[in-house]
């Protein structure tokens, strides 16, 4: 755990920079739909929108979520706390109580009006690819983040299930918003453990009933589980439409529409 501490920057980068290269050649190599607008366009926009996030969290959530897990575990709060099991089943345990009530986080995304303002924003993409999994609103990031803090403390997850819950979390979301074509076998034996690119595309359809669907961003089994499993879009993939009907135009392109919309709603 020292490394990681030590050298947790480094090892996210690199995991960030190794997948996001390796979705990006897949999508070239086998894509899954034809793109709406060229991909230098909408990068720039959601890439933009990375940047500001991150300076969002250094301005208004100055420390990192491996820091309270440390904090939490090293006075003994949180559930994990109070329960005798070697790290390694700690650490188990935690990714994947973290994981459901990220679930849930994102389900109240979709329902909660004030949360749904900011959350479209990832939604009104009309493209989905590797990028789209980082494409969010500062002020939904900054919200995630407490709200990941207060997960932390009532679970008393350790350090290190933290830090690798953050890299299999980020890793996944770019994984499963990737516009790569898996074969349907493939994607049929991988979604019985966690979202592929097919699955959670149904979640980013133009049609309410499959956007408030397949919230999971790692396991699958949450949305099988709590009844929000949706196997495949009613138009298929190929011609199912992405993104919002509201806003089937050139605004989600647009960064600075991207930051004001919430706020605006036009």
């Amino acid at each position: 755990m020292k490394y990681l501490e030590e050298n947790q920057a480094t090892v996210r980068l690199a995991v960030f920079l190794g997948v996001f290269v390796i979705m990006a050649v897949l999508e070239f190599v086998l894509p899954k739909k034809e793109r709406v607008f060229p991909r230098a366009e909408r990068w720039f926009t959601n890439g933009a929108l990375v940047v500001i996030d991150s300076i969002a969290l250094r301005i208004f959530v100055p420390i990192l979520a491996v820091s309270v897990a440390q904090w939490v575990t090293d006075n003994g709060y949180g559930l994990l706390s109070l329960i005798v099991l070697p790290l390694w089943a700690k650490c188990l345990l935690g990714i994947i109580l973290l994981d459901m009530l990220i679930y849930w986080q994102h389900v109240a995304s979709h329902y909660v009006p004030i949360l749904w303002r900011f959350h479209k924003i990832h939604h009104a993409d009309r493209d989905i690819d590797v990028t789209t999994g980082a494409r969010f609103h500062p002020v939904e990031i900054v919200l995630s983040m407490l709200f990941k803090f207060a997960c932390i403390v009532a679970l008393g997850a350790p350090a290190l299930a933290v830090f690798l819950f953050e890299v299999l979390l980020n890793a996944s979301a770019m994984f499963n918003h990737s516009n790569i074509g898996l074969s349907r076998q493939l994607d049929g034996w991988v979604r019985k453990l966690i979202v592929t690119p097919d699955m959670h595309r149904v979640h980013h359809s133009v049609q309410e009933g499959e956007t408030n669907s397949n919230y999971g961003f790692f396991l699958s089994v949450w949305d099988r589980l709590f009844a929000s499993y949706i196997d495949q879009p009613k138009q298929g993939h190929d011609a199912m439409v992405i993104g919002l009907k509201e806003y089937q135009d050139r605004r989600p392109v647009s960064l600075l529409w991207s930051l004001k919309a919430p706020f605006s709603d036009k």
